[in-house]
C-alpha cells in the first residue's frame, strides 16, 4: 500500500482551509511513553508538510503529512464547540485474488 500524491494533495488542502484555527496534536514521542497532546494553531501548509505554533511557550514546530497516515500523529481541529478529528482519506486496500485449482 502507497500514499498517493493527490491524497496527501487533499489533506494539505483540507488542513491549507484551517490556518489559523486551533488544533489538538497527539503524538507518542517513543515506544514507553505515554501520548502527549499539545494545543497549537495551524499556521501554515507547505508541499510536504504542515506549521503550526504551540501556545505552550509560543513556540514553532513541524509535521509531515504522511505523519497523519501512518498515524504518527493524530490531529483533532477545533470548530467551535468541539474538537473533531483530521482524518487521511481512507485508501481502498485491492483484494488479491487467490488462484483456484481446477481439477480435470
Amino acid at each position: 500500500m502507497g500514499i498517493y500524491r493527490s491524497e496527501i494533495a487533499d489533506l494539505r488542502k483540507n488542513i491549507g482551509e484551517n490556518i489559523g484555527q486551533k488544533i489538538i496534536i497527539k503524538e507518542s514521542p517513543g515506544k514507553r511513553s505515554k501520548p502527549q497532546e499539545k494545543v497549537a494553531v495551524i499556521e501554515n501548509t507547505y508541499n510536504s508538510y504542515f506549521r503550526v505554533k504551540f501556545e505552550e511557550a509560543n513556540r514553532v514546530g513541524s509535521y509531515n503529512y504522511t505523519d497523519l497516515f501512518t498515524r504518527n500523529i493524530e490531529v483533532k481541529l477545533y470548530n467551535g464547540e468541539e474538537y473533531e478529528p483530521i482524518l487521511p482519506p481512507q485508501v481502498e486496500l485491492k483484494k488479491k485474488r487467490t488462484p483456484v485449482a481446477v481439477e480435470g
